[in-house]
């Protein structure tokens, strides 16, 4: 599973990754955490506000963070 953290590197994207981080860890699977902080690669995703995060190349939330359960649930969506 990839799961990728979209943001040129605002404080909102920082703890999205946090966030993201923690959950994974929590749910003890494996997978890889990409940040994505080129403007080009951001809006190759059609991401027009971020913090955003992709699992496997699935936006799942753009402009703001989402909590833990909502990560843990996208997750557990694709296991």
């Amino acid at each position: 599973m990839k799961i990728e953290i979209l943001g040129t590197g605002c404080a909102k994207c920082k703890k999205l990754m946090e966030i993201t981080k923690e959950t994974v860890a929590e749910l003890g699977i494996n997978a890889e955490i990409v940040k994505v902080d080129k403007i080009d690669e951001i809006m190759n995703y059609g991401v027009m506000m971020t913090p955003a995060i992709a699992i496997d190349e699935e936006i799942k939330a753009a402009g703001r963070i989402p909590s833990k359960d909502e990560i843990k649930k996208w997750i557990n969506e694709k296991k």
